[in-house]
C-alpha cells in the first residue's frame, strides 16, 4: 500500500474524529466509520479499476504513478460523502 494512501487514511481518521467531537457525537464511532469507508473504497477501486488498467500504462512511469493514485482520490471523495451523510443525520435528529 502506498505511503500517500496510508497518510490519507490517517487524515480521514483525524478529520472524522474532530468533526464528531465538535458536533458532540461519539468521536471513536465516527472515526471508525470514516476509516472503514475509506479503506473499503480504496481496496475496491484498486482491485477493479487499477488492476484492469495497469497493463495499459506499464511503459509510462508517470501514467503508472497517476493510475495508482486513483484509489486514494476516490476513497477521499467517498469519505467526504460519508461525513456529509453523518452531519445530515445529526441535523435531522436535532430538528
Amino acid at each position: 500500500m502506498l505511503f500517500l494512501a496510508k497518510l490519507a487514511g490517517v487524515a480521514i481518521l483525524v478529520w472524522f474524529f474532530l468533526t464528531a467531537k465538535s458536533q458532540g457525537e461519539q468521536p471513536y464511532k465516527w472515526a471508525i466509520i470514516g476509516l472503514i469507508g475509506y479503506w473499503t473504497t480504496w481496496w475496491a477501486i484498486k482491485l477493479t479499476v487499477v488492476t484492469a488498467l495497469v497493463g495499459l500504462v506499464a511503459k509510462s512511469a508517470t501514467m503508472t504513478f497517476l493510475l495508482v493514485q486513483i484509489p486514494a482520490l476516490c476513497a477521499i471523495a467517498v469519505a467526504f460523502f460519508i461525513r456529509k451523510k453523518l452531519l445530515a443525520d445529526i441535523a435531522e435528529k436535532r430538528s
